[in-house]
Parts: structure tokens; C-alpha cells; sequence
């Protein structure tokens, strides 16, 4: 009788995400999984326990794969030190009880249960009435969120009271998105067929009771309750959330002072290109300012999707065959308009695993129907291509070759934000962001980023203001003085600028994967240069290094520099 083998590393990590999905079918939803469609999943504590779970056999099934024939393969080992990183970081987290007071203004249970109908298919009467289903579920996802908070409350795990504040305001907008009383959910719902309109009608005011219920909830009960706890998190909470989100234990006060190292840095550049465009200017913000008024602007929200449209096929025309060599289906991708009540900052959505959805972009409007050319170019790059879209739409497409996890789930924040920002640089490198304007934009998102390590790892960690800092050197941070800070050094607006100190507040060490991101794979390329010298091809390297799949910052240097 012969013995049943145990699996290879990537063989258990597949298993995983074939588990992953039956607990949680919006996962599902975004690998477009048509079963999914239907469902939401089981966000209450005992839910959020079950995933926790799996997460401990699959490590102990790692284990054991580890020890096979075959394991220390480069393919098997990249996979290995993936999942046993990521489901230890998701772990640490869920042992701290962090999913208790998961309140924000983004990355909410009741955030994801809104957002996956975004992408769930909707073009036959068959996907409606998937969704009519799914809309019935939503009564019992935001309650099993609800418990989950009740519970927290009971253990004296708070949020802070402005991230609950903002995201009181968002269920708000949900419930009620024009004043009439018609919610989120029953305006998605009017686009379905005429054949299910009863139904999907009478889903979609369920969904919007529960959405109002849950915003009374929070009024009435949880926003008293935290009112008086810190808005900040603290050292041992930051330190769990930064190797969550960036894949790696960090030398958080060296990462503080690399953010101060890039704010000096493209201040100098900053001001340099200013001086193009307003003479004189006593800051780069004042020009920046100067281009609100009179730069070159998009009229009309309509024309800028269409016009974000245009960018992107432009550069895949430009760069297809000189730097990248893309699929035919890696090289579709759409801009999109936000629903409304989103978070201030554009996002990007990945493509299906099938690609029958593709990889999209989305512009939150916040009202405006004129938008800043200088604001979306270098945006618009991180976002669509060569940034999120060419990485994780390249990451789907070979997914055969590497495993359904590394392609998905696994997803490293800071390895994705940090290729994002590499590409705005690389198009700045390649000589796409010559124009003035641009090019200012370009920097001003640049010190968005170093802005972002530098109150993120102040403001949680309560760090001194250095000597040579230009803003109250020698105090220490606080949210105040950060939102303060990151204003005056920035050309979004007030209610931008408020919208993201909220969620620095709400998702602490994710903000600074974007610049540390970008350092490390500007070291692993520059590691993989001095390797090959002259032979070096970036182009050759782009491709393995996009085909890899996600992978911790450490990690990534390490590999980046193989290549």
C-alpha cells in the first residue's frame, strides 16, 4: 500500500486559498470566483477565530512541507517564506485582538462588505440574482461586525475617537447618500434587470436598515464609550502593524529618519522646479497653488475618466516592447469614477484571475467636476501603469507558474505601494515627466509619501521633532500637529488632508510601506545592476521581478538582487 506524499510548499499554500475563500467569500469575489457572489462572510469574533484557525493548521502543514524533497527549490522556497511571513504577521495581529476595534474611515468589515459589490459580476440576470442574495447578507455581516466591537468594548479595546467620528459620518452617507432617505446599497440595486427589481428592491432597503442600524449603534454606543481614548496606537501596537503591512520587523526610529533624509531632499527638487513655474515663489506650494488657479485643468468628471483612460494607453503603447513585454490581457485596464462616500486617495482594483474583469482604476471626485492636470499624471502612473496595474495584473497572469497565494492573497502592502512609487520614478527617470507642471505634481506626491513615514511613525510613537526640521523642532508629535505639518507641506486640500490623517489614525504603518517600498526595490535593482554591470537588461529585470509574486521587504531585496 503505497503512502500518500504531503504536499510541497506551494501546494499547501493553494489549499489555503481554497480554504481562505469558503470562509471568505469577498476574497472570493476579487479572484472571481463565481461562487462567491452570493455571500458575505462571517465577521464576527467566532469568524474571525475560524480564519485565524486555518491560518495555524496551514502553518503546521507548512511545516511538514518544508521538510520534502523538492522544498528548497527557488520556486517552493519563495512561496514558503511568503506564507509562513504572512499568516505569522496576520496571526500576531489577531492574537492582539486588533479585529475587536477595527474602526476607520477604510479596511472596516463593513468597508468590505460595501466595496465587493463594486466588483462582483453584474451583467446577466443570473449575477443579479447573485447579488439580490448577497444584498440579504448584509444584515448579518454588519451585525457579526457589530459583535465583534461589542465585544472589544467589553475588553476595554478601543478605537480612537476621531477615526470613529469619520467613519460615523461615512455610515451616515451610506444610509441616506442624497437626503432623501434612499441609501448606498438601493442606488447600486437600481441597475439590476426589471425581472428581479422587487426583490433586489426590497435587499437593498434591508441593507440600508442595517447600514442605519449600525450607524445608530456607533452613535449611541460606541462613540461614548471611546470618547477620551488616544487617537495613537503606541510602540508595541505600531511595531505589530508595520511588519503586518511591510512584511518585515522594522528599525522603526532608522525609518523616521530615512523620512526626514527624502522631506529635505525633494524639497531642494521641489523648489528648484518652482522656481519654473511662479519665479520668486516663496514655497513649492505657493506655485502648486498658483497651478489650482491657473494650470491646466480637466473640465468635467466624465472627460477626466476618459482622459485617465488615455494616460493609461498611452503609456502601455510607449513602454510595451522598450521596458516591459506585456500579455495581451495585461495590457487592458479601466478608469473608473469612486462610489461615493470613499476615502479621499485614488485606488486601484486588481483584474480577476481569469482577467473577465480587468484591473481598474478609481478617481473618488469628492464633489469636484475640475481636476488639476499636475495632480493626476504621476497619480495616475502608481495606480494604473506601470504601477499597480502591471504588478498585480502580471502577478494573475503567471500565476500558473508560481501559486494561486503568491499571485492573491499574499500581497505584501509595501512591496505593491513601494513598486507604485518606483514606477512614478522610473517614468521620471525614463524622461515622461519633463513638463513643469508634471513634474511638480510628480514631486508634491513624492513628499506625500515622505511626509507620510515621518508623521505615521511620529504622531503613533510620540517621536521628537528633529533640530533641523523647518516645523516645531524639539516638541514632540502629536495628530494635531501632524495634520498641521503634513498641510503646509502639501498641495491637497483641507478635507484631503483630513480624510488621510484619519486613516494614518486607522491603519497605523500601512502609509509608510509606500516610500520604504520604493527603497527597497531601488536597492534590490541596484544590487542586481552591480551583479551583471554592463549585461544588466532592465527590461529582463522588470519581467522576473514582476513575476515573482509578492513577497516582505527584506525578502524582496534579498530576491531582487538574484535576478
Amino acid at each position: 500500500m503505497s503512502e500518500t506524499k504531503s504536499p510541497l510548499p506551494r501546494e499547501v499554500a493553494d489549499a489555503f486559498v481554497d480554504e481562505l475563500i469558503a470562509l471568505d467569500p469577498v476574497t472570493g469575489t476579487y479572484l472571481g470566483v463565481k461562487e462567491s457572489s452570493s455571500r458575505l462572510p462571517d465577521t464576527s469574533p467566532a469568524g474571525q477565530e475560524a480564519l485565524a484557525e486555518l491560518a495555524r493548521r496551514t502553518l503546521a502543514r507548512l511545516d511538514e512541507a518544508e521538510r520534502r524533497p523538492g522544498a528548497d527549490s527557488d520556486i517552493e522556497r519563495r512561496c514558503a517564506r511568503l506564507l509562513r511571513e504572512r499568516l505569522t504577521a496576520e496571526l500576531a495581529v489577531h492574537e492582539a485582538d486588533e479585529g475587536l476595534r477595527a474602526v476607520g474611515n477604510m479596511s472596516t468589515a463593513a468597508h468590505h462588505v460595501r466595496e465587493v459589490f463594486t466588483v462582483t459580476p453584474a451583467d446577466t440576470d443570473e449575477d443579479w440574482a447573485a447579488i439580490a442574495e448577497r444584498l440579504r447578507a448584509v444584515p448579518a455581516a454588519l451585525a457579526g461586525y457589530r459583535e465583534s466591537l461589542a465585544l472589544g468594548l467589553d475588553r476595554k479595546l478601543y478605537a480612537g475617537p476621531r477615526p470613529t467620528a469619520v467613519f460615523l459620518e461615512q455610515l451616515t452617507e451610506w444610509a441616506d447618500t442624497d437626503g432623501s432617505g434612499r441609501g448606498w446599497f438601493e442606488d447600486f440595486a437600481a441597475a439590476g434587470p426589471e425581472a428581479l427589481r422587487t426583490g433586489l428592491d426590497e435587499a437593498a432597503r434591508a441593507a440600508t436598515a442595517a447600514v442605519a442600524e449600525l450607524r445608530d449603534w456607533i452613535r449611541e454606543v460606541y462613540a461614548p464609550a471611546v470618547e477620551g481614548a488616544p487617537d495613537t496606537v503606541g510602540r508595541d501596537r505600531y511595531a505589530r502593524w508595520a511588519r503586518y503591512y511591510n512584511g518585515t520587523d522594522l528599525d522603526l526610529d532608522e525609518a523616521y529618519a530615512y523620512g526626514w533624509s527624502e522631506f529635505h531632499r525633494l524639497l531642494g527638487e521641489m523648489r528648484a522646479e518652482a522656481e519654473r513655474i511662479l519665479p520668486g515663489a516663496e514655497t513649492p506650494w505657493v506655485a502648486l497653488a498658483h497651478l489650482d488657479e491657473h494650470g491646466r485643468h480637466i473640465e468635467g468628471v466624465d472627460e477626466t475618466r476618459e482622459w485617465l483612460q488615455d494616460l493609461m494607453d498611452e503609456a502601455i503603447e510607449k513602454l510595451d516592447g522598450t521596458h516591459f513585454e506585456l500579455a495581451e490581457r495585461v495590457r487592458r485596464v479601466e478608469s473608473r469614477i469612486a462610489p461615493p462616500g470613499s476615502a479621499a486617495a485614488p485606488y486601484y482594483t486588481p483584474p480577476s484571475e481569469d482577467f473577465s474583469r480587468p484591473g481598474r482604476t478609481w478617481l473618488p471626485t469628492m464633489g469636484l467636476t475640475r481636476f488639476p492636470v499636475y495632480d493626476l499624471v504621476s497619480t495616475w502612473y502608481h495606480e494604473g501603469v506601470p504601477g499597480h496595474h502591471l504588478q498585480l495584473a502580471q502577478w494573475a497572469h503567471v500565476a500558473g507558474s508560481l501559486s494561486r497565494y503568491q499571485a492573491s492573497v499574499g500581497l505584501v502592502s509595501a512591496n505593491a505601494e513601494g513598486w507604485a512609487l518606483y514606477a512614478e520614478r522610473l517614468m521620471d527617470e525614463l524622461g515622461f515627466l519633463t513638463d513643469a507642471e508634471v513634474r511638480l505634481g510628480y514631486l508634491d506626491a513624492q513628499m506625500m509619501r515622505a511626509l507620510r513615514v515621518i508623521v505615521d511613525i511620529g504622531m503613533h510613537l510620540e517621536l521628537e521633532i528633529p533640530a533641523d526640521s523647518p516645523f516645531h523642532p524639539g516638541e514632540r508629535w502629536t495628530p494635531e500637529l501632524a495634520e498641521e505639518f503634513y498641510g503646509a507641506h502639501s498641495s491637497r486640500p483641507e478635507d484631503y488632508v483630513s480624510s488621510e490623517m484619519t486613516r494614518y489614525l486607522t491603519i497605523p504603518g500601512q502609509a509608510i510601506g509606500y516610500k520604504l517600498g520604493e527603497r527597497a526595490w531601488l536597492l534590490g535593482r541596484e544590487k542586481a545592476r552591480e551583479r551583471h554591470g554592463d549585461a544588466f537588461d532592465l527590461k529582463a529585470w522588470h519581467m522576473a521581478a514582476l513575476s515573482q509574486g509578492s513577497l516582505g521587504l527584506d525578502d524582496l531585496v534579498d530576491e531582487l538582487s538574484r535576478l
